[in-house]
């Protein structure tokens, strides 16, 4: 009790906790754009229950994590060596993740490039194979964030209470914002590619992580917020045209 007292206390606990807060909303952006457009493709009745069952997933996920800390951080040790890369059971979760999020988003922008090829695609196969199999998706990759998230927290501040503190806040903030994003997405078209091209960047920064090559995330962040401002802009200027269009008639 003293100790958390303490820690209460203590200024630079309370800088660590803002920044560690700011940081897991960050990763979780890229969780949440994926389960977005996976429960956008169930039936309407589901999709509220599947994103809430998703984030919730995610936080009981990252916080039986950070009640096994210690073996977390055992996975960063290298278990392997690949053409002269050391690599570790997060890198090898990385890479998976990486790949099966590329291959996710991949199927989906085939399905949006050729519409008529409708049994091919993963959406098919998400759709026919329903709820369950959509909440499995959500599960693997609720992991392959949650170990990321729970390393990037550990890097950052020793004290578990401030973990578990912005943990659970990052995952509020995505659960208030699931349903605005999802509604987002649907009725936004063009949105949707924009955000599969966003998970195959991400998908290809986890592969890249895993392999030993640091991508910066300020960098992707960047990238995927210049990328965002230009669909606005555009979206903006479809509106004005249409707008236009309506009152000369």
């Amino acid at each position: 009790m003293a100790d958390l007292l303490a820690l209460i206390q203590d200024p630079a606990a309370w800088v660590a906790l803002l920044t560690l807060v700011v940081m897991e909303v960050v990763l979780g952006i890229d969780n949440l754009i994926f389960i977005s457009i996976l429960t956008n493709k169930l039936p309407e009745a589901q999709r509220e229950r599947a994103r809430r069952i998703g984030i919730g997933l995610a936080l009981i996920m990252r916080l039986g994590l950070l009640g096994t800390v210690a073996w977390i951080v055992r996975l960063t040790e290298p278990v392997i060596t690949i053409l002269g890369n050391e690599i570790s059971w997060k890198d090898m979760i990385l890479i998976a993740g990486g790949l099966f999020l590329l291959w996710k988003a991949t199927k989906e922008i085939h399905h949006h490039v050729d519409p008529i090829d409708s049994e091919e695609n993963m959406v098919g196969k998400a759709v026919g194979l329903g709820f369950g199999a959509a909440i499995g998706q959500i599960l693997l990759l609720d992991l392959v964030f949650s170990i990321d998230s729970i390393i990037t927290a550990v890097g950052m501040t020793p004290h578990v209470p401030i973990m578990v503190v912005a943990v659970v806040a990052a995952v509020t903030v995505m659960l208030f914002a699931a349903s605005p994003l999802a509604k987002f997405i649907e009725q936004n078209p063009t949105i949707v590619m924009l955000a599969l091209s966003f998970l195959m960047l991400i998908g290809t920064t986890l592969i890249a992580e895993g392999f030993g090559v640091h991508v910066p995330k300020g960098y992707v962040y960047a990238a995927m917020a210049f990328s965002a401002l230009v669909e606005m802009l555009n979206m903006w200027a479809r509106r004005a045209r249409q707008s236009k269009g309506a009152s000369a008639h």
